[in-house]
Formats: C-alpha cells, sequence, structure tokens
C-alpha cells in the first residue's frame, strides 16, 4: 500500500554532515507528519526529529542546533540535514510517515521505512 524508501547514509568522520532522504509512495492520501528515529547499538529507538505539515518541528535535544528536517509536501519526502556527526549519532535511522490510505481517509496509520545506516568514525 505504501512504500518509505530512505538514501543518504554512509560513513563520515566526526564533525561531518549527511543527508538523508526519505520518499514515500503508494496509495496515499493525506500525509499528516513525517519524521526520522534511530536505533543505536545496544539502545532502544528513540524519535530524532518529527515535521508536521511540512511546518511544525520536532527535535530530541541532542540533535538541536545540529541537525535540520524539512519536507517537501507535494513530493511526499522528508529529509534530514545532519550537521557536527559525532560518535554518539552513529545508528540505524528509520523514518516514519503518520498517514491516511485512500481506502480509509479519516484514519492515521504509521509506516516505516527499512532503515538506513549511519556511521560516524574517524
Amino acid at each position: 500500500q505504501v512504500q518509505l524508501v530512505e538514501s543518504g547514509g554512509g560513513l563520515v568522520q566526526p564533525g561531518g554532515s549527511l543527508r538523508l532522504s526519505c520518499a514515500a509512495s503508494g496509495m496515499i492520501f493525506r500525509v499528516s507528519d513525517m519524521g526520522w528515529y534511530r536505533r543505536a547499538p545496544g539502545k532502544q529507538r528513540e524519535l530524532v526529529a518529527t515535521i508536521t505539515r511540512g511546518v511544525n518541528t520536532n527535535y530530541t535535544d541532542s540533535v538541536k542546533g545540529r541537525f535540520t528536517i524539512s519536507s517537501d509536501n507535494a513530493k511526499n519526502t522528508v529529509f534530514l540535514q545532519m550537521n557536527s556527526l559525532n560518535v554518539d549519532d552513529t545508528a540505524v535511522y528509520y523514518c516514519n510517515a503518520r498517514l491516511a490510505l485512500l481506502s480509509t481517509p479519516l484514519i492515521i496509520n504509521d509506516f516505516w521505512g527499512q532503515g538506513t545506516q549511519v556511521t560516524v568514525s574517524s
């Protein structure tokens, strides 16, 4: 019904930058909000950033001032610009979309991407 395709992960040195992208496609009626979560080795998944209706943003404290979330609403795509990366940012990053399907326009569902690895290492 819905596919989330992520791209942009990789290996970067401390202090470097990466840009993640996630495009949602399928039988979408309306996207409520999109976001990024991450799971570091041995830790639980945590919220990184979300964006609602392409305007309102929310960040976890550890990335404020370094990461920026944005979206292209026409393309149902969300981006995460990550600057000043450090080793603690190493994780698998997952895209999340909360959206309504064409078949059930009044119900908001959660969809997840397959994850993209971000490794910060010298």
